[in-house]
């Protein structure tokens, strides 16, 4: 960076506790854990940004309780790091992480010092009432508050937060992991992802990738979806978490073992060819009291490798999906119109092929992270 660039760079403390460890990228890689890493990568790169990076860097086996001493912590830290770095502007990226403000923050505000945090949706919407306490005390101090979806936001501002302070700002997709996938779909080939099953060669692949909770409704679609399907469509689950047993009690009451797989925690590699390899991508989601889905990247990734969503009309979902351009929707817990959607698509392949490249054209033109920076940026800098 040049001298004169260093004297207009915005001073940007930038604050996590949702980052890997490095030597194990992937062992802690939600929704959240993506926009925290991808975002600060794309701050890095730019000349108007002078940014110093307090993160707690933690697997998700070992995070919840690393973060508990991290964000005492940083309650002491924020103060010192912010004078010693003459930071003007702090950047949380989660209502949780910026819950050492309880502390720190009246200090922070008499600097001068400009706040702001990112929101995904549990973060603010968590139902313990100690913790919706701490929120609504919290968001009182932010200068600026970033929900990534108009959902989120609303949940904000039903807990007091000034629309004026509430700037949605969707989330991005790092386009350099699935460079050149979209248009590798068309090339012959089968699906090959380590200790999964050959398909049959009329196979409809249904895919999903996430971390297994009820609000991802994916036990619900095993039961209520997939028996009104015809035989060749297959779904696929990528990911882990507490539902485990309750989606795979659900395969096996339903007699879905050959059809329905949950494949766990996949390879990076192993994720892009399910991507590459699936006919959909399915958001299944239902309503659950106290939780939400704030937006979700993974309809992003799968679009990034043209594959389009068919997702649950809720909740954060509707500032991912354009209906009929990257994707459908369904009125969430209706079988009958996700079934229906589902046959529609398997009776048009060149219709289907046509979405796929709606799909690739729509991802990577409106959810790069350049520009997704760039409005961040806009948003710390203030009015």
């Amino acid at each position: 960076m040049d001298k004169d660039a260093t004297l207009r760079a915005m001073r940007l403390l930038f604050v996590s506790h949702s980052f890997p460890p490095p030597d194990a990228p992937l062992s802690n890689m939600g929704g959240m854990q993506r926009v925290a890493t991808e975002l600060h990568e794309a701050l890095g790169e730019r000349d108007d940004v002078a940014m110093h990076t307090l993160a707690l860097r933690s697997s998700w086996k070992w995070v919840h309780v690393k973060a508990v001493p991290f964000l005492v912590s940083l309650a002491v830290r924020l103060g010192r790091e912010a004078s010693a770095h003459r930071a003007d502007t702090i950047l949380f990226t989660s209502m949780t992480t910026a819950l050492p403000l309880l502390i720190a923050g009246p200090a922070l505000k008499k600097k001068g010092i400009r706040l702001a945090a990112i929101v995904h949706g549990l973060d603010v919407t968590d139902p313990n009432p100690v913790y919706q306490l701490a929120v609504r005390r919290v968001c009182g101090m932010l200068d600026a508050v970033m929900p990534v979806s108009r959902a989120t936001g609303e949940e904000l501002v039903a807990r007091g937060v000034p629309r004026e302070r509430v700037h949605v700002v969707p989330n991005a997709v790092d386009l350099d992991r699935f460079e050149g996938v979209a248009a590798s779909r068309a090339e012959p080939g089968r699906l090959s992802i380590a200790g999964a099953p050959e398909l049959p060669e009329d196979a409809f692949l249904l895919v999903t990738v996430g971390r297994q909770v009820r609000r991802k409704g994916f036990d619900w679609f095993i039961e209520n979806v997939m028996p009104k399907l015809p035989s060749r469509v297959f779904f696929w689950l990528a990911g882990d978490g507490p539902e485990r047993e309750n989606i795979e009690a659900a395969i096996q009451r339903n007699g879905l073992q050959r059809r329905v797989r949950c494949l766990g925690k996949i390879s990076e590699e192993d994720l892009v060819e399910l991507y590459r390899r699936g006919q959909l991508f399915v958001m299944p989601n239902v309503v659950v009291p106290g939780d939400m889905e704030g937006f979700g990247i993974v309809m992003l990734e799968a679009g990034a490798c043209g594959l389009p969503t068919l997702a649950a009309d809720l909740e954060g979902i509707r500032d991912v999906i354009d209906e009929g351009v990257n994707g459908w929707f369904a009125p969430s817990e209706d079988a009958d119109a996700f079934a229906s959607r589902i046959e529609a698509l398997l009776e048009d392949p060149s219709g289907l092929r046509d979405a796929s490249r709606r799909t690739a054209e729509y991802v990577t033109s409106t959810f790069p992270w350049d520009r997704t920076a760039e409005r961040y940026l806009e948003v710390l800098r203030g009015p």
